[in-house]
């Protein structure tokens, strides 16, 4: 797919780039390993128009401090919608505050298992066996502790916990663990159409302080982006985004 612009676009791969670093630096985007999220899924999401861009990129998790399993909806973009509202806040400065310190970005929550039966009453992060789970009106039985195994799931304990079962369903179910179209578009334009979809990529080490701009997979995002054309997206390293690659995520 490409996009014929009829005047040179303001934004540049650089400044991009300079969005993305920053919201790193304040920590409104995704760690993998962050230690309060047990990750089980990810997505990238490149979107563009003839004058605006988007990037989302969801996290499908589990953080004990949450309670229940949940889609984490980072979005990035020049020209965001459906932006929370004055009434929302305490007061007009602490809502001019969030839009300043937030000028190209937005997080949204969504979750996807629809009841939670299928869990200890009084230990969220311990599964039952043999329970039904509401995976987005799929109706699912929980599995027992040998079938994690065929997913390369190993148990830490005798009893299979809220965040191993999140990563089973991620095995089974990839797309149900993420966001529908209307979740996945939430922040951005309506006239934006998607350029570009992933679910393994390149993704910085956020804690260790690695910057967006200076991982190969981004800076060729950035360039997708700005020339409209997906094919530019050929990264030679390998990708990171599967849990098994961070172990210290959750462990907090």
């Amino acid at each position: 797919m490409f996009f014929n612009f009829r005047r040179k676009p303001k934004w540049t791969e650089k400044k991009i780039l300079k969005i993305l670093d920053q919201c790193a630096l304040d920590f409104t985007f995704p760690a993998l390993d962050n230690g309060y999220v047990y990750l089980a899924n990810t997505r990238m999401s490149l979107f563009k128009s003839t004058k605006d861009w988007a990037i989302v990129i969801e996290v499908f998790g589990f953080s004990p401090r949450s309670g229940n399993p949940d889609i984490q909806i980072c979005t990035y973009s020049n020209n965001l919608h459906n932006r929370n509202t004055l009434e929302s806040y305490v007061s007009e400065k602490a809502y001019l505050n969030y839009l300043n310190n937030n000028p190209y970005n937005e997080a949204n929550f969504v979750f996807p298992i629809e009841n939670n039966d299928w869990f200890y009453e009084d230990e969220p992060e311990m599964v039952l066996d043999n329970k039904l789970c509401l995976l987005r009106n799929l109706k699912l039985n929980t599995p027992t502790p040998s079938e994690y195994e065929k997913c390369g799931i190993s148990l830490e304990e005798d009893t299979p916990q809220t965040f191993e079962y999140c990563r089973y369903l991620a095995y089974h179910h990839p797309d149900k663990v993420l966001a529908n179209d209307t979740e996945l578009r939430t922040n951005i334009s309506p006239d934006m159409e998607l350029l570009l979809q992933l679910n393994e990529w390149h993704h910085p080490d956020i804690v260790d302080g690695e910057l967006p701009s200076q991982t190969e997979s981004f800076k060729q995002f950035a360039q997708v982006i700005i020339k409209g054309n997906k094919d530019l997206y050929s990264p030679n390293c390998s990708p990171n985004t599967h849990w098994s690659n961070w172990p210290e995520g959750g462990t907090l």
